[in-house]
């Protein structure tokens, strides 16, 4: 009967990893909701520990996911959208899967920002060559928590709970994808709304405005 368990567990993981979701969000309001999220989750991280703005002042650019989503029991899988930045401006929308088996950490949605040191580091994120190692750890936004906190192979990974709880996320065996602006199809119509052809998207505006300080 474990047997079976496993199993059933190992391939639902299967099918949520193959079958994925399209990096971009596919609508207008949820691009534009990604944008404020992002933004409040940069905004917040920031309050909760100032001593965070020196990495995003220096870092040849960072991701964020402000809302990493998480299961809890046997298959411990978790998805979060979110936004690149390069040298301080969007560049384009990421995605991060993580699939584990077994009992993880307990469903509380989190969010997850990554520092890239380098050009290179960056660059392997892009590229989706970008993947964290079962080990790998994050560091939990507190007052304080980011003077000590070292970049390791050119990434340092920030986490925090919602409602501001600290959180110590797992992040080992996530994998990450990425889109560029200029990528991106257009906009799904909305519900019963006539399709009309659109360019392709660039740089959301909102987001080029917001550009964190």
């Amino acid at each position: 009967m474990r047997t079976i368990v496993w199993a059933c567990a190992l391939a639902a993981v299967g099918v949520v990893w193959l079958g994925g979701c399209s990096t971009a969000p596919k609508s207008e309001a949820k691009r534009e909701n990604l944008e404020t999220e992002v933004q409040t989750a940069i905004q917040t991280t920031k309050n909760a520990d100032p001593g965070l703005q020196k990495f995003f002042d220096t870092a040849a650019g960072y991701a964020v996911f402000p809302k990493v989503g998480k299961a809890a029991w046997v298959v411990g899988g978790a998805y979060g959208k979110g936004i690149l930045y390069e040298n301080r401006q969007p560049v384009g929308y990421c995605d991060m899967t993580q699939a584990t088996v077994g009992l993880a950490y307990g469903g509380q949605a989190y969010t997850e920002i990554i520092f890239f040191e380098t050009p290179e580091a960056l660059n392997k994120f892009k590229t989706g060559n970008l993947a964290f190692a079962a080990q790998a750890s994050a560091v939990a936004v507190k007052s304080g928590a980011s003077a000590n906190a070292k970049y390791a192979n050119g990434v340092l990974i920030f986490t925090r709970g919602e409602a501001g709880l600290m959180v110590e996320a797992s992040v080992g065996g996530q994998k990450f994808s990425y889109q560029p602006f200029g990528t991106v199809p257009p906009t799904e119509p909305s519900p019963g709304t006539a399709s009309t052809s659109q360019p392709a998207a660039t740089t959301p505006a909102s987001a080029t405005a917001r550009t964190p300080q």
